[in-house]
């Protein structure tokens, strides 16, 4: 019997390295997509953590002068 596989012609290297080269660059260019979505959306959340970092920081100001207005009027 004839192996199958024997049989059918094999790519020449010439054409086939055309393949494995295309095939390198789709996979460079997803990697590629891939890191600059991640970075937009890093550079997304450390805007949004910034801002509520500061409405943290404006929220616990204001407490502080609450509580600094209520201790005047209580203590005097």
């Amino acid at each position: 019997m004839i192996d199958p596989l024997a049989a059918a012609p094999a790519l020449p290297l010439d054409e086939a390295g055309r393949y494995v080269a295309g095939a390198y660059v789709v996979f460079l260019v997803l990697i590629v997509v891939y890191v600059a979505i991640m970075a937009a959306k890093l550079q997304r959340i450390e805007r949004e953590l910034r801002e509520l970092a500061g409405f943290a920081e404006a929220r616990s100001e204001e407490r502080a002068e609450h509580e600094a207005e209520a201790a005047e009027v209580g203590g005097g």
